[in-house]
């Protein structure tokens, strides 16, 4: 009597394990897929409202990421606010030649973002995800190639400073070197290995094939050259990061750093390279920033929460052209 009653509780048992078990596999997939639903809408980014486009408002006319809406503005000193923003919503932007890059982080732990390929009308063509946080994005004046970089973590050579990841993208091949540090590098007329090396602010030349950028090893950042097509790179200055190459092709805007303190280390240089010379601008200030030529003769920044312009010759003083705003871009 006692073994049949076991039976029973036995199998009773065994009923409430299964119903407990299918309770908690359903509840486990539900709550995967309102993860999953969560993430998908955590990665969808504002679209444009209907008619923003890179080709709106005049020539020439200056975009800048919005601080209070995070989206993509046109400065227009005749809107209310003096800007109009109704522009994708982006960490870090950048236009030129009809197409626009916009990185956008994506929330959670590990840090992740989206680089999104927008055309002229700002649709999206293409969407890469990336580790990392968005730094620096930059289109070339063709609009062909473009490049970003994302600050990573994790990399144990990173003992007190950070880490980048470099990615180019050439759109009419559709070829996307994912991590620059790869390209072989020749520093100070050798070649050069070492497990430190990282690349950031990448700046392309007319060509679509040449390319400037900073590169850091062993505590020291460089100006660098690389070539795409030859699929090589080599130092050409100390203490340079961010270059920004005029559209003329003849000068290089930079930071260059000017103490070791952390305050304010750094300030913006001009750099000839047909005569080698340097020259700082009459910013001040330090700008942690890659800089815009807007024109053959200025450079646009950002600085304490808004961009700022200033003569590239050293003479003039800084202006400011946008509060609240970040990413300067003249789409042409």
């Amino acid at each position: 009597m006692h073994a049949v009653t076991d039976v029973r509780l036995s199998r009773h048992a065994r009923v409430w394990i299964l119903v407990l078990a299918l309770v908690l596999l359903g509840g486990g997939a539900t709550a995967y897929t309102l993860r999953a639903a969560s993430g998908r809408q955590a990665g969808t980014t504002a679209a444009p409202v209907a008619g923003f486009t890179l080709d709106g408002g005049r020539p020439g006319a200056l975009h800048v990421r919005d601080t209070a809406t995070g989206r993509v503005a046109r400065v227009d000193p005749t809107a209310a606010g003096g800007r109009v923003a109704d522009g994708p919503a982006c960490d870090r932007f950048h236009a030129a030649g009809g197409t626009a890059l916009c990185l956008v982080r994506r929330p959670g732990v590990p840090a992740r973002s989206y680089a999104l390929v927008l055309d002229r009308r700002l649709r999206e063509v293409r969407r890469i995800a990336l580790p990392g946080i968005p730094s620096r994005a930059r289109v070339s004046a063709s609009g062909r190639m473009l490049s970003w970089t994302m600050f990573a973590t994790g990399d144990s050579y990173a003992r007190s400073s950070f880490s980048t990841r470099t990615s180019i993208l050439d759109l009419r091949t559709g070829y996307l070197v994912k991590n620059i540090e790869l390209i072989p590098l020749t520093l100070g007329g050798r070649r050069y290995h070492a497990p430190d090396v990282n690349y950031w602010g990448v700046s392309f030349a007319a060509d679509d094939n040449r390319f400037y950028a900073t590169v850091s090893t062993d505590g020291r950042t460089y100006l660098v050259e690389g070539d795409m097509a030859n699929w090589s790179a080599r130092t050409l200055r100390e203490n340079v990061e961010c270059p920004s190459l005029s559209p003329d092709g003849t000068r290089i805007a930079f930071k260059k750093r000017v103490s070791e303190g952390p305050r304010e280390p750094w300030r913006l240089y001009v750099y000839d390279l047909r005569s080698g010379r340097e020259h700082p601008v009459a910013e001040r200030r330090g700008i942690d920033d890659q800089a815009l030529w807007t024109d053959p003769k200025t450079l646009a920044y950002g600085y304490g929460g808004a961009v700022w312009s200033v003569p590239a010759d050293g003479t003039g003083a800084p202006r400011r052209l946008a509060r609240g705003a970040s990413s300067p871009a003249v789409p042409r």
